[in-house]
């Protein structure tokens, strides 16, 4: 990271996580994250996996939150297009994010689609050959090509973005004339793409019963880029970080970006999971090379009362301030 960011983010990145305070209790069978010191960088997988677990969370209840109040329903859409090289990944990005602004800017689109929560992912291929492993991922694909496992990997050293988004729509969508067929939505999408090679989209409800921890929350949620492709070397981590910098790679729209204020201003908390942990002690942690140093201390009462009534409703992973 030293190229591209100061010796200050440096150093915060090099010690992120250094230490803990965590809310407890004597037999430490509970936690809570009280205060620590992360570097807050979107590269930092400790940091990552922080936010990743606050916005399953943030999802989950603005999507609870608009199925029981605008009685809506969701679909769960994921764009894709071929892989394409490093030096051409960010002007695809700019491409990707044209062309849903253009799909979703479409008379029958914008019909049936009452709001959405879209996601960048990008992941990369870096085997050289074909491994056991990918080719059951891709067997389809190597089939067709008349591959088999050893041969030389014929998307090696390319990138692959793609969009995740959970739309809002009516309950009276699915079954309805207006639904958008699997078909339809490629179409639409080779078109605002302006690329005929696209062989395929996603398009698929997301089931009543799994609202609060679909697979479609936790593709939205989750890295835009895997560790395991991140730091696989330092020329890959330069291509994603020169493409991913400073871009905003969760988007709310429609009723969605409405019920997100909603959520930042308090209104949604009825619908937070209440923590009905209490907590007597504090556990500081320091890291010490190898492995932490914890010392544990009673709170006093006076810390009780107010870091257990600010804890009710903290997203999982938030520190209590």
């Amino acid at each position: 990271m030293e190229k591209h960011v100061s010796v200050k983010m440096i150093n915060r990145f090099d010690t992120c996580s250094s230490w803990f305070h965590h809310l407890t209790n004597k037999e430490m069978s509970v936690k809570r994250l009280y205060r620590t010191d992360a570097c807050g960088n979107r590269f930092c997988p400790i940091c990552t996996w922080k936010t990743a677990k606050k916005n399953a969370i943030k999802i989950s209840i603005l999507m609870e939150a608009v199925k029981e109040i605008e009685g809506k329903e969701f679909l769960f859409l994921t764009l894709t297009a071929p892989s394409v090289s490093g030096e051409e990944l960010c002007d695809e990005i700019d491409q990707f994010n044209k062309a849903v602004n253009r799909l979703f800017k479409r008379r029958n689109v914008e019909r049936v689609v009452k709001g959405y929560i879209r996601k960048l992912e990008v992941t990369t291929d870096q085997e050289k050959y074909i491994t056991e492993k990918l080719y059951k991922r891709k067997k389809d694909y190597y089939d067709w090509r008349g591959l088999k496992v050893g041969d030389p990997n014929p998307t090696y050293n390319t990138y692959h973005p793609h969009m995740h988004i959970i739309v809002a729509v009516n309950k009276s969508y699915f079954g309805n004339r207006d639904a958008i067929s699997k078909s339809e939505w490629l179409e639409m999408w080779r078109d605002c793409m302006n690329d005929n090679s696209i062989t395929q989209v996603d398009a698929k409800k997301v089931r009543a019963t799994e609202t609060s921890n679909s697979n479609a929350v936790l593709e939205i949620a989750k890295y835009s880029a895997k560790g395991s492709d991140l730091y696989h070397s330092e020329a890959v981590f330069d291509t994603f970080y020169m493409a991913l910098k400073r871009r905003q790679l969760i988007v709310y729209s429609g009723m969605m970006k409405d019920y997100a204020k909603k959520f930042k201003n308090g209104e949604l908390d009825r619908f937070k999971k209440e923590n009905e942990d209490e907590y007597t002690h504090l556990l500081q942690s320091v890291w010490k090379g190898s492995t932490y140093d914890s010392k544990l201390r009673e709170l006093t009462q006076e810390e009780m009362e107010m870091y257990n009534e600010r804890a009710k409703f903290i997203e999982e992973g938030d520190e209590v301030e």
